[in-house]
């Protein structure tokens, strides 16, 4: 073979590398929307009837069409594996979980994780369990639906003041049914321990106590005062949760992006995923 004939050959393979390259970028999807690493998607999706029925228990409304706002790390492909860190914020000042997701967006992408936040398209009556229930389940299942193997991915909960009481019960709450993989809480600015009610009320596997959990507190903190936060962390002990970490901050009620990167690192070193 002469030098022109092997020049053109290593040509036509890089092209054919090329396309395949170009190919697998645009390859991602979830719910017919392009999917790429280190970018955000807001989608909207159809919620079904069972979900719509718990949804509006207690006089809501009926949401019929859900949003999920997903955070993807750089590098990210479906056909590998991602820890999924959903973000539930506090009822309170009209906060919903799409307005936090992205607080978390640094330290998710530093660490190699996915971050989905849930809401829907219309307002509740009521801002209650069942309503947020019923939306994270039914994004979770889109994700499932166009990504089986998702099934099988670390799931860690992430919640600031009134949100991170509600992340330790949805995440009980969903353990229950043994559906998901849970990995790790991280909770910040926490002033009462509702993941353990959550855990005698909902009776998850026992190994739900070997979950891990990350309590951010700021020592300055007047609405979740430092003595509260480390009731939460010995309250937690007593009830049996083997890898509960305390990491104090200088600052009052505020979500630190070093302090998640750290917890999310550490939900990494106890899974080993």
């Amino acid at each position: 073979m002469n030098r022109q004939s092997v020049l053109c050959t290593i040509a036509i393979v890089l092209l054919a590398i090329n396309q395949l390259l170009l190919a697998s970028a645009v390859a991602a999807t979830l719910a017919g929307h392009p999917v790429q690493g280190g970018a955000t998607l807001d989608f909207q999706f159809p919620i079904n009837k069972f979900f719509q029925d718990y949804a509006a228990q207690g006089g809501n409304p009926r949401p019929t069409t859900g949003r999920a706002r997903l955070i993807f790390p750089k590098n990210f492909d479906p056909a590998r594996s991602w820890p999924i860190l959903i973000v539930t914020s506090t009822t309170d000042l009209d906060r919903t979980s799409i307005m936090d997701a992205p607080w978390y967006r640094e330290s998710a992408m530093a660490e190699g994780w996915v971050v989905l936040a849930t809401d829907a398209t219309i307002r509740p009556r009521e801002d209650s369990l069942a309503w947020r229930l019923s939306l994270l389940t039914a994004g979770l299942e889109v994700v499932r639906d166009n990504w089986p193997q998702s099934a099988q991915w670390p799931v860690g909960f992430a919640g600031f003041s009134g949100g991170a009481k509600r992340s330790g019960i949805l995440g009980a709450m969903l353990a229950k049914e043994n559906k998901i993989k849970i990995c790790g809480f991280f909770l910040a600015g926490i002033n009462s321990d509702r993941l353990s009610a959550a855990y005698q009320d909902y009776h998850p596997p026992t190994d739900f106590l070997n979950v891990p959990i990350w309590i951010s507190s700021g020592m300055q903190d007047q609405i979740a005062p430092p003595g509260a936060q480390e009731s939460v962390y010995y309250s937690l002990k007593r009830t049996g949760f083997k890898y509960v970490r305390l990491e104090k901050f200088f600052g009052g009620h505020a979500l630190r992006s070093g302090e998640i990167q750290r917890a999310l690192h550490w939900f990494r070193e106890i899974g080993k995923f």
